[in-house]
């Protein structure tokens, strides 16, 4: 077996009707919350009404932020900082999907670090002189109303600066969520597209990590689990979203995702992603990457055959016919079948992304290291052919 360093200190509360837990959870580590949400009005509305509730039966008092977007901006990390500080709050509570998971991890460095959130980011290549997050943030608690970021089990939080038009993300081991509950009772009303979406940025944490050069057993483990549930049952969720069996597979799926990167991590897929998402941020993350995955997949495979050729044979198993190397080429178009199916077959001009964006968002992929550990490192010009094979379909 490899090396492995894997650490993961949130608590997991995994199953159905565990939301109903929240206050007492909560109280454990304080009496006065700030619960980070959605605007109102997004589908979420009776549900925070009722973890409101259940944490003021606990004894929590709860101050709401609802000022959540589909990417959460600088602008409302720092509105959401005000409001903790400003209600002097000891304990944060993150309720939704990535968006506001990530929200309520970045509102905690606001309210308790100089400056702002932003200041915190992730800086790999030493250009902005990024600061370090300290050991005093305000306990983070969330609960996950979707199945496909992961966010409840990292210690990522993705923010973006709209006015530079770049997303990037703030990473540290003081950013794991002191306690994630994760009842895939919630995911029943997630309408199709966004369980679609959710479920292949879900699929994609799988995947990359199997591919990145700093794969290992035990991200494998659950990659490949991840993988084979998100197949068999992210296509029925999307036709049923009041499918148990599925949406409980789908949770779960998507909380080993989260396992998964954070044993091994993502690849150029995700580093793209991030830059459409600051270039285009009308298009939503699973979105950005379903755009990219067929050109990356057929640059990609004769690079990482074995890993190829295995989720070819999950996908189709006449595969296991055919040689490592037929199977793996084979997986590219098994993807996009897959991709066809769940409603994703999209491309930049379906999502009314210039040809001249896509230029910026060649740039911008090369600001954070994903490429750097993908089993080839692309070129400036890689980056470009990949979009440009992108831009139509």
């Amino acid at each position: 077996m490899s090396k492995i360093n894997y650490l993961n200190s949130t608590r997991l509360l995994y199953g159905w009707g565990r939301v109903n837990e929240v206050g007492e959870v909560v109280a454990e580590y304080g009496k006065k919350c700030l619960l980070v949400t959605y605007i109102e009005g997004s589908g979420l509305d009776l549900l925070r009404e009722k973890v409101t509730r259940i944490c003021q039966e606990a004894g929590v008092e709860i101050v709401v932020f609802s000022g959540v977007d589909a990417n959460p901006t600088t602008d409302m990390v720092n509105e959401g900082a005000k409001v903790a500080l400003d209600n002097n709050v000891d304990v944060i509570l993150g309720l939704g999907g990535g968006s506001a998971m990530d929200a309520a991890k970045a509102i905690s460095v606001g309210a308790t670090h100089e400056g702002e959130a932003w200041d915190y980011r992730v800086d790999p290549f030493g250009v902005n002189k990024s600061k370090p997050i300290e050991d005093k943030l305000l306990p983070i608690i969330t609960v996950t109303t979707t199945a496909g970021t992961g966010s409840e089990v990292t210690l990522v939080s993705v923010v973006t600066k709209s006015s530079e038009k770049h997303k990037y993300a703030l990473v540290d081991k003081l950013l794991f969520p002191a306690v994630s509950i994760v009842d895939p009772e919630l995911t029943l009303t997630v309408p199709p597209h966004v369980t679609a979406s959710t479920g292949f940025d879900a699929f994609c944490h799988c995947f990359e990590s199997t591919i990145n050069i700093n794969s290992n057993e035990y991200s494998d483990m659950h990659a490949w689990e991840g993988i084979r549930r998100l197949i068999k049952y992210l296509p029925k969720a999307i036709k049923d979203g009041t499918n148990r069996e599925a949406r409980e597979a789908l949770s779960w799926a998507n909380t080993l995702g989260g396992y998964s990167i954070n044993a091994a991590g993502v690849t150029l897929p995700h580093g793209i992603g991030m830059a459409i998402g600051g270039n285009a941020p009308h298009i939503a993350h699973g979105e950005a990457l379903a755009i990219m995955y067929p050109a990356i997949n057929r640059w990609t495979w004769k690079h990482s055959i074995p890993q190829y050729a295995k989720i070819g044979r999950i996908f189709n198993a006449e595969l296991n016919n055919d040689t490592d190397e037929v199977a793996a080429e084979k997986a590219c178009k098994e993807m996009e079948k897959f991709l066809k199916e769940i409603g994703l077959w999209m491309s930049f001009k379906d999502k009314n992304v210039s040809k001249e964006t896509l230029k910026d968002i060649g740039e911008d992929t090369f600001t954070l290291p994903d490429h750097t550990v993908h089993p080839i490192i692309p070129t400036a010009e890689d980056v470009m052919d990949l979009l440009k094979m992108s831009y139509e379909r």
